[in-house]
């Protein structure tokens, strides 16, 4: 029996249509179940109270709970593992840093590529270093305390947390032509009574001690974000001093695992965009001394910029230094 032309090619439209309904019903419905956010850190850091303040925004976007889980240690690489290794359904997101999304690239052996093995979904705030020196230092800027390094090589040290900082003092040598001891701290606390106690000249250190600086009690000598900071407008950048190499800010960003759907991707991003656009997110945000990217780099593109640009200017400093993670 022949099938009448008309109703043929009707048929035939159905069936070549069939094989894309379960997409567009996935890019309607998704999300249907809870997402997990890995954060790799320890409960309680300031990294994982800044995903669940995101996370806690963004559920009401995207009308499922964006689940906590800590997946800390080895410098962010098991967080980063484990997300690399995730299902690319969109129901596992990573809050990634500066560290274990690039730094870590020059650091170790990696069984996952920091650059190409993720979907970038939104860069979501920066925290730059402040430069705190101790109260009794003999210099009133920075300008004074280079010549006093100058004049004096060896005698001075600087206290440091993490890998970030070592590299901005490594990078702080090149440029200026001095030297100085580096004293690794495990904590903030104990560098930072180090250096009220006059155990160390200088500590680099985030925004959230600048407390101690209003009152007097240790100095700040500049800051390496771009601009000046909102919560400390008195302090000079090192753009504004001269050593523009010694820009820097952390950053903390969502990512996907490679090959997330683009539709699930761009959802991703629109509930990251809705809540650093909240007053109440970006109020909590702000107290605890961090700086909301502006909108316009708040897209994959851009993160994915960021990441390539800090890898093409860290991944050599880290190689001239040899500069180890500790």
């Amino acid at each position: 029996m022949k099938v009448p032309r008309r109703q043929f090619l009707n048929l035939a439209a159905g069936v070549a249509a069939l094989p894309t309904l379960p997409r567009i019903a996935k890019a309607q419905t998704y999300p249907v179940r809870p997402i997990t956010m890995i954060v790799p850190t320890a409960a309680g850091a300031s990294m994982d109270t800044i995903g669940r303040i995101v996370a806690e925004r963004m559920r009401r976007s995207l009308g499922q709970p964006v689940i906590i889980e800590n997946v800390g240690g080895a410098d962010g690489r098991l967080g980063a593992g484990r997300a690399a290794r995730a299902r690319p359904d969109g129901y596992t997101i990573e809050l990634g840093f500066l560290g274990n999304h690039v730094l870590n690239g020059g650091f170790y052996s990696l069984p996952y590529d920091v650059l190409n093995d993720f979907a970038p979904i939104s860069p979501l705030v920066t925290l730059p270093t402040v430069l705190l020196a101790r109260k009794s230092i003999p210099a009133k800027n920075l300008d004074e305390w280079i010549v006093w390094l100058k004049a004096n090589p060896n005698k001075a040290s600087v206290g440091l947390i993490a890998v970030g900082p070592r590299l901005l003092a490594a990078v702080f040598q090149k440029e200026t032509g001095t030297q100085f001891a580096i004293v690794s701290y495990r904590g903030v606390a104990p560098g930072v009574q180090d250096l009220m106690a006059g155990q160390i000249d200088m500590f680099l250190s985030s925004p959230d001690m600048l407390p101690l600086v209003r009152a007097g009690t240790i100095k700040a000598f500049a800051v390496t974000s771009v601009a000046r900071l909102a919560v400390a407008p008195d302090i000079p950048t090192v753009n504004e001093i001269g050593l523009p190499a010694l820009s820097w800010s952390a950053w903390y960003a969502l990512f996907a695992p490679k090959g997330t759907p683009n539709d699930v991707i761009t959802k991703l991003n629109g509930a990251a965009v809705e809540a650093l656009a909240d007053p109440s997110v970006r109020s909590r945000i702000a107290d605890l001394g961090y700086e909301i990217f502006p909108r316009e780099r708040q897209t994959p593109e851009a993160l994915r910029a960021l990441q390539k640009a800090d890898a093409e200017k860290w991944w050599p400093i880290i190689k001239e230094f040899g500069i180890k993670a500790e």
